[in-house]
């Protein structure tokens, strides 16, 4: 865990700011918590549920098909679309379920000088993300409970295939500071999803998008990026152990599909990037006594 991001964050016990001492993270109530030789810290309360967290098995697809460079395209859209934003001076950049830290970390390369959070359930995939940048922190939470961040610690905040809670991230993006989110359209790998017999994204997807931010951001840009990829049978089999789709197939049965496939073969991605900001407060009227 890097000393200069432990500022940013909040015991999850009683909400105050961390200091470091030693490998020890602690707050002034004496909550305390180790960072792992790896250089995560794990702020988790106690009563946390881990089940839905990626394995080590997830992450390592994610890692080895996200390394091969499929995604660059994706990526150059992300890092465009974050320099363009003009952002308050200070804040760090935030990633909500940042997996192996890949995105994020590119960020960061575009914005200098800015210090990255990368937040997750999984321990695995922390671990990665320890790795993944030398401006960036670390820390495994749940993105469905109130976030281990001080208010208004970000800049800009991420979310990339991932969850998102809309309260959470108004209450820890500072005044001026934006949202970018990236949600799969229902084309996405649609190839695969008719070959494989995978799971089909939520027709209703953009309609939970904008529930989740309704009343707290107002949408600022959208683009939908589509670019071809040319898979081989292990990157498809990495791209479907690598999300949702390893919780319901069965790596066998995945094995004996691909093998059918003729490959390599064309892919398409299709995703959708929005631009987000905070919406103004809502006026508080109060009826005055003639």
């Amino acid at each position: 865990m890097r000393a200069d991001v432990v500022d940013l964050l909040a015991c999850p016990h009683c909400h105050a700011g961390l200091a470091i001492a030693d490998r020890v993270l602690v707050c002034v109530a004496g909550h305390s918590f180790d960072i792992a030789r790896q250089g995560y810290v794990n702020l988790l309360p106690g009563d946390a549920r881990t089940g839905t967290a990626d394995t080590a098995a997830m992450v390592a697809a994610r890692a080895d098909f996200l390394a091969a460079g499929h995604y660059a395209p994706l990526v150059t859209s992300i890092v465009t679309r974050a320099a363009a934003l003009s952002l308050p001076d200070d804040g760090c950049v935030l990633d909500l379920g940042a997996g192996t830290g890949y995105y994020v970390a590119r960020v960061l390369d575009a914005l200098s000088g800015r210090r990255g959070l990368a937040l997750d359930l999984s321990k695995h995939a922390a671990r990665r993300a320890a790795r993944a940048h030398d401006r960036l922190g670390v820390v495994v939470c749940d993105a469905w409970r109130r976030l281990p961040v001080l208010d208004d610690a970000a800049a800009l905040a991420l979310s990339i295939f991932a969850p998102r809670d809309g309260a959470e991230l108004a209450r820890i993006l500072a005044p001026g500071g934006a949202l970018l989110v990236v949600t799969p359209t229902a084309r996405h790998l649609w190839q695969l999803v008719a070959a494989l017999d995978l799971l089909t994204v939520d027709e209703h997807k953009r309609e939970r998008l904008d529930r989740a931010l309704a009343g707290r951001f107002r949408l600022t840009d959208e683009q939908v990026h589509r670019f071809d990829m040319t898979l081989t049978g292990d990157d498809i089999t990495a791209v479907v152990a690598m999300g949702p789709n390893a919780w319901h197939t069965a790596p066998a049965d995945v094995a004996q599909r691909v093998a059918a496939l003729r490959t390599p073969l064309q892919v398409t991605a299709e995703v959708r990037l929005a631009s987000y900001r905070l919406s103004p407060p809502t006026p508080s009227w109060r009826c005055r006594t003639p």
